[in-house]
């Protein structure tokens, strides 16, 4: 018997787990415009990824890459969320939000 796609499956659900709420802190603090951060991430995982000789970390490692990945589409949608109301937004950035929901309504 093996755990290794339960290990594996666990990891994945726990970098899912802090990638959310990272997303949302931040484009809190730094807008949307720091989706770079997530690809930057997701490249040097996904690079990591492929010289670990263990299937198992590998696979892991792999898996918080594609969780980077899904944080930049996910950090488009925070935006779009905030706009609804649906999440508090940054007040130091209050003039941006008003722009783009002025935006939106056209």
């Amino acid at each position: 018997m093996t755990f290794n796609g339960i290990i594996v499956g666990a990891a994945v659900f726990l970098s899912i787990g802090i990638c959310h709420p990272a997303v949302i802190k931040m484009e809190y603090a730094f807008g949307k415009r720091s989706w770079w951060v997530w690809l930057v991430a997701g490249l040097i995982f996904s690079c990591i990824s492929l010289f670990v000789p263990n299937e198992v970390v590998s696979t892991i490692i792999g898996g918080f890459a594609f969780s980077c990945f899904w944080g930049i589409h996910e950090m488009f949608l925070q935006e779009k969320r905030v706009l609804r109301g649906w999440f508090p937004e940054n007040p130091k950035r209050h003039a941006y939000y008003e722009a783009r929901r002025k935006g939106l309504e056209r």
